[in-house]
């Protein structure tokens, strides 16, 4: 993890986009603190290619709802996100109170962000089933078992998942889940096919997982790895996936 243990900010994204062409970001929560919450919004405020937050509030309070008034003021806030895959067992998807919190963030127009692994799909449909109308983007396609080459049931669960059509997926994370020394295009390429193949480009969208990617593979090069492996679809279809699928589920 060496290659992350430092602070990485606005001036190091940017370079590291322009590398890849990419011209506009949307930054995603790490810590559960309403304190980085403002501190993302802080810096979109300053930085151009920042074009939306997904922060974290506590769902899971009561009074959640004066944090969501706060944050929610400011246009630059797009969604919300909890780290599932660290929650023993995933308890929280199961928890009266958290889904009591998820049910407030349609009347703020915020979407949510799943991040869970593959193991933990059967639950995360089921979680949301009970939000029929509420926006979800699936991260890093839900952390399939890459590294093992193993697709199964991880394929099968991300159809279902994707029948819901209050969801999209997002392509990310993918080459921390590899060998991060050894993987190849070549082995991205059934995986992207699947979610292809499920949410279809309309609902796809790519995602960088800067700067936790360092670990296996540099911004320009994820790029171009997904541009790769979209490369077999139509120009409107790449563009969804480029920018207007995440225009469309942030409200860019």
């Amino acid at each position: 993890m060496k290659a992350i243990r430092r602070d990485f900010l606005a001036k190091d994204l940017a370079a590291a986009m322009k590398s890849a062409g990419v011209e506009g970001a949307v930054s995603v929560q790490a810590r559960q603190t309403v304190e980085e919450t403002q501190f993302l919004l802080d810096i979109a405020a300053k930085a151009k290619i920042i074009w939306g937050v997904v922060g974290w509030v506590p769902l899971v309070d009561p009074k959640v709802e004066v944090h969501l008034e706060k944050f929610a003021a400011n246009k630059r806030l797009k969604g919300v996100r909890h780290v599932l895959q660290d929650e023993p067992a995933n308890a929280l998807m199961d928890d009266k109170a958290f889904h009591a919190g998820i049910a407030k963030l349609e009347r703020f127009n915020l979407v949510y962000d799943v991040l869970i692994y593959e193991r933990h799909l059967e639950q995360a449909i089921r979680f949301i089933d009970q939000h029929p109308k509420q926006v979800f983007v699936l991260d890093h396609v839900a952390k399939p078992r890459i590294k093992d080459r193993v697709r199964e049931p991880w394929a099968e669960l991300m159809k279902e998942f994707a029948k819901r059509p209050n969801t999209y997926c997002k392509i990310s994370g993918m080459a921390t889940e590899a060998d991060w020394a050894k993987w190849t295009a070549t082995g991205m390429q059934p995986y992207i096919d699947t979610v292809i193949e499920a949410f279809t480009p309309k609902r796809l969208m790519f995602g960088s997982d800067w700067p936790v990617m360092l670990v296996a593979s540099d911004y320009k090069r994820w790029v171009d790895t997904v541009a790769g492996a979209i490369g077999k679809l139509s120009k409107a279809e790449q563009d969804r996936i480029w920018g207007q699928t995440a225009a469309e589920a942030y409200k860019l």
